[in-house]
């Protein structure tokens, strides 16, 4: 059966979502402004980056005021799709509690993170650790959707090891006991992170096995890419990671909305938007610093020079990296 056009409205439980391209949940990255931009970009649904269900359930000020922070304008950008925000962590209880202050804060969906393989999160239990434990993952699941009244979904790993397929039994684990109204998956193991190449056909059995909606992730780092393995699985959605890192252009491509790639000057004015909307989101200071990792994304579509790249990592504030924009490259400092 062919594949529903990109552009076609799926649902997730009661949540209709207006198209088949997701902005992934995005470790460190996924502020609301990050998701802002894909949607102003076309994206259907946005997922925040994971948040820390303990830290929800103890109050942290800095999680409830900023990483769970769903700004107004997330709510008025067309195509009005629904905002996820993404929870990790061990414990049904907390899990129950966490799931619901998200909920109190505006989400449409629980997401689950029980797929991140980085050391510090999985040694608490969380994360890809889950993997291994389905009988606390089932019970985290429902313990969301207890706690939040909210569709939940999951994003989980084919395996915890290469060679492995336990992270595709929890999936259909967690939608038989547990109710969870789509899975997103990424067909490479925890040990793999994300080198290697994914198994699109063990997740196009995953679609034939599954009632509900498969979310496809992994490899999806360009048009072809992504088109290509929508395609093979018959996925309901594809969802964008590291492929849209300073390339919101990517998502209005897989829409239809344009087809070219965009201008040095479109680019220049996108970075100056992020470097707007992150003094808005963390003031001057903070968003000096936090901005350095997401020059690189920009600068490498203008062709920047590695000396023109190094001058961005050592400025101070917005204001220094403003100024550097505007330069040429003869017009650069000279490295300290």
């Amino acid at each position: 059966m062919a594949a529903a056009p990109l552009t076609e409205p799926f649902r997730i439980g009661p949540v209709e979502v207006p198209n088949r391209v997701v902005l992934a949940p995005l470790a460190g990255i996924g502020t609301w402004f990050v998701r802002l931009q894909a949607r102003r970009y076309g994206a259907g649904l946005t997922v925040s980056e994971m948040v820390s269900s303990f830290a929800i359930h103890h109050r942290n000020e800095k999680t409830l005021v900023e990483l769970l922070r769903i700004h107004p304008d997330e709510r008025a950008t067309a195509p009005h799709g629904p905002v996820a925000i993404q929870l990790f962590g061990p414990d049904p209880e907390v899990m129950r509690s966490a799931a619901a202050t998200a909920a109190e804060r505006g989400a449409d969906i629980i997401d689950l993170n029980m797929g991140c393989p980085v050391p510090k999160v999985c040694k608490t239990g969380a994360g890809a650790a889950l993997i291994k434990d389905p009988d606390t993952a089932v019970a985290v699941a429902r313990a969301a959707a207890e706690g939040s009244g909210l569709p939940v979904t999951v994003k989980v790993r084919s395996g915890a090891r290469t060679g492995e397929t336990d992270g595709y039994a929890l999936a259909v684990r967690l939608v038989e006991e547990a109710g969870v109204a789509a899975i997103g998956f990424h067909p490479r193991s925890a040990q793999v992170h994300h080198k290697g190449t994914p198994d699109y056909e063990l997740a196009a059995r995953l679609v034939e096995e599954l009632p509900v909606p498969v979310i496809l992730s992994g490899g999806l780092k360009d048009d072809a890419h992504v088109l290509a393995a929508y395609e093979q699985t018959g996925a309901a959605a594809v969802m964008i990671a590291r492929g849209g890192l300073g390339n919101p252009w990517l998502f209005s491509r897989l829409l239809g909305l344009r087809e070219d790639e965009p201008s040095p000057e479109e680019v220049v004015a996108e970075l100056e938007w992020v470097m707007d909307r992150a003094v808005e989101h963390l003031g001057e200071d903070r968003a000096g610093r936090y901005l350095r990792k997401f020059y690189p994304w920009y600068l490498e579509r203008l062709g920047a020079s590695k000396r023109r790249q190094e001058a961005f990592q050592r400025t101070a504030s917005v204001a220094q990296a403003r100024a550097l924009l505007a330069l040429g490259e003869d017009a650069l400092p000279a490295a300290a």
